[in-house]
């Protein structure tokens, strides 16, 4: 079963176009690897917490800021297919 990335955020604070548009880049990049990515929004202020499944990958406030695209792609990759290539998103 392919996994499952879910973005937590903020309503409040306005973060759904921004969780929108990780999650369209996701989708794009992980075409073949993930089984969806699910937006979900949070009852917490100033959330904004990114999941692979049950495990958290990403949270905006233990680490203070939001994921760069291309530090979340190679975060999910390095989860759900570590052999995968993301071109010029790579890391040097």
């Amino acid at each position: 079963m392919k996994p499952i990335i879910t973005i937590e955020y903020c309503p409040k604070c306005g973060w759904l176009l921004r969780a929108s548009w990780m999650a369209q880049e996701l989708l794009t990049t992980f075409a073949d690897d993930l089984g969806g990515v699910t937006l979900r929004p949070s009852e917490v202020s100033g959330s904004y917490i990114i999941y692979v499944g049950d495990e958290k990958l990403f949270d905006r406030k233990e680490l203070g800021h939001f994921p760069e695209i291309k530090e979340l792609k190679q975060l999910v990759r390095d989860k759900v297919n570590p052999g995968k290539s993301l071109g010029h998103a790579d890391r040097k």
